[in-house]
């Protein structure tokens, strides 16, 4: 309840904040019953130095998954790719020649999730890494409600477990979950399979269409 009470007070001070008026539509009531699970692909893991190379989402209504509706867009970046990254992800400098701006790509998944609840795996991360570029933009943070998944697993198992110790990783995860691994490490396909995960957890039904 207060966690509400904040949130909505949150969005009142952020919408004042708001740089761009074309951009209002974040904070507008959703009614489209749709989710929006993204991740993003990154140089690092530290949202202060290093960038994002890919982002890729996809939408959920009616305990489906939407890929027919997904989001992939790779994105320029001006910071050396790690070695650890590449092996994760496979990007290298090369792929990303064609790759859009930053100025470019998020004003796109902006448009893409507009005031839906965002769905993710270690959310966390993925959001500070998107307002690194929001905030200079618009002068605020993404307003959207914000989903964990690993939360609700964690939740679910410490019934069973009271001692606490759950194993958390994406894998472990989706293999309790009884969900396929989609094999080849991208955004897009994390958010497929994370989408899937969402789905176990709620007791939906996951089918894909």
């Amino acid at each position: 309840m207060f966690d509400n009470f904040f949130r909505e007070l949150s969005k009142k001070r952020d919408f004042k904040r708001l740089k761009d008026k074309k951009y209002e539509f974040l904070f507008e009531e959703d009614n489209s019953g749709e989710y929006v699970v993204f991740d993003t692909e990154t140089t690092g893991l530290n949202p202060k130095k290093d960038d994002i190379l890919s982002i890729g989402a996809v939408k959920i209504k009616d305990n489906k998954i939407l890929t027919s509706q997904t989001f992939e867009m790779f994105v320029q970046n001006y910071c050396d790719i790690s070695s650890e990254s590449k092996k994760i992800h496979g990007i290298r400098e090369v792929d990303l020649i064609n790759a859009q701006t930053t100025l470019e790509v998020i004003p796109k998944f902006l448009e893409f999730i507009g005031s839906r609840p965002l769905v993710g795996y270690y959310l966390e991360f993925d959001v500070a890494m998107i307002n690194k570029y929001v905030k200079p933009m618009l002068g605020i943070k993404l307003p959207n409600k914000q989903i964990e998944v690993s939360e609700i697993y964690y939740n679910q198992k410490i019934e069973f477990i009271p001692q606490g110790n759950i194993d958390l990783k994406f894998d472990t995860i989706l293999q309790n979950c009884g969900i396929p691994n989609m094999g080849a490490h991208n955004a897009v396909n994390d958010a497929i399979m994370t989408a899937m995960i969402y789905l176990k957890l709620i007791k939906g039904n996951n089918n894909v269409r």
